[in-house]
C-alpha cells in the first residue's frame, strides 16, 4: 500500500510539513516521487516512520535518530524490544509516583502519617529506573552487577538530606562547569574544584570510590553520545573539559 505525504501525516498524526521536514534532513525520505511531483511512501516508509516516533516519545533528539536509524547496521527488531524495556521502566517509575502523590495526599488529609524518607522514595526509585533506561548496560558492562546494585542499594537507602544534598550537587556542577571552561585551563584552581565536586558528588551513590573508577567514568562521558549531551548542555565543549580536569584531579 502507497501513501501520499497528506495521507501518511493522517495516518500517523503527524504533520506534513514535519514529514517535508524529515525528508530534507535524511531521515525519512519518500519510497518515490510521482509524475505529478509528489512524495510517495511504501510499507518500508511507514515502518520507519512508526520507529522515528517511538525514538521520539522516549525524547531522543533528531540529530540523534538520524545516527542511529542511518546506521547500516540498525537492527529494528531489536530497537523495538529497547522501547518495550524501556516503556515498562517508564510506566513503573510513573506508577511509584502516582502512588506517592496518593500518599502525600492521605498524609495531607491527616488520614495517614507519611515518614519524609517515603516522602522522596518515589524521587529516588525514580532516578534509578531512569539511569538504568539510558545507561545500565553500559554502566553494568564496564563496573559488574554487582559495583551498580550495591550503588542503587545505597540511593534508595539515602536520607532525605543527602538526596537533596547530592542534588543540590548535582546542579552546583552544571553552574560551575561553563565558569571553569571560559578558563580554558583544566588545571585552574576553579576547574580542579569542579573536579573535587564531582568525586563528591559519586560518593553519594558510589559504593566505594576509587580514582581509577572515576577516570573510567570521566571516559566514558566523552565517549558515550548520551552522557557527552548531558555535560555539554551547560557548554559546548564542556564534557571534554570536564573529563580533562578529573583525570588531572585523581592524577595529583
Amino acid at each position: 500500500m502507497e501513501y501520499t505525504i497528506s495521507k501518511l501525516a493522517k495516518l500517523a498524526g503527524v504533520s506534513s510539513r514535519t514529514l517535508r521536514y524529515y525528508d530534507e534532513i535524511d531521515l525519512l525520505k519518500p519510497s518515490r516521487i510521482n509524475s505529478s511531483g509528489y512524495r510517495i511512501y511504501g510499507q518500508k516508509e511507514v515502518d520507519r516512520l512508526q520507529q522515528i516516533l517511538f525514538f521520539r516519545e522516549l525524547e531522543l533528539e533528531l540529530e540523534t535518530i538520524i545516527q542511529i536509524m542511518n546506521d547500516p547496521n540498525f537492527d529494528q527488531l531489536n530497537a523495538l524490544m529497547q522501547h518495550y524495556n524501556q516503556l515498562v521502566l517508564k510506566r513503573a517509575r510513573l506508577d511509584t509516583l502516582i502512588g506517592t502523590i496518593d500518599k502525600t495526599i492521605a498524609h495531607q488529609k491527616g488520614e495517614i502519617m507519611m515518614s519524609n524518607n517515603e516522602k522522596f522514595e518515589a524521587f529516588k526509585g525514580s532516578l534509578i529506573t531512569e539511569n538504568e533506561q539510558k545507561y545500565g548496560e553500559e554502566i553494568r558492562g564496564k563496573y559488574s552487577d554487582k559495583t551498580v546494585d550495591e550503588s542503587n542499594a545505597k540511593l534508595r537507602g539515602m536520607s532525605k538530606e543527602d538526596y537533596e544534598a547530592m542534588e543540590k550537587l548535582g546542579c552546583e556542577i552544571l553552574e560551575l562547569l561553563p565558569k571553569a571552561f571560559e578558563t580554558g585551563n583544566p588545571s585552574s584552581e576553579i576547574a580542579q574544584q569542579l573536579a573535587a565536586k564531582h568525586k563528591e558528588w559519586l560518593t553519594y551513590s558510589w559504593p566505594s570510590y576509587t580514582k581509577e573508577a572515576h577516570k573510567g567514568l570521566a571516559e566514558m562521558y566523552v565517549a558515550d553520545e548520551r552522557f557527552k549531551a548531558y555535560y555539554d548542555k551547560a557548554i559546548a565543549g564542556g564534557t571534554e573539559f570536564l573529563r580533562d580536569a578529573i583525570l588531572i584531579y585523581v592524577n595529583e
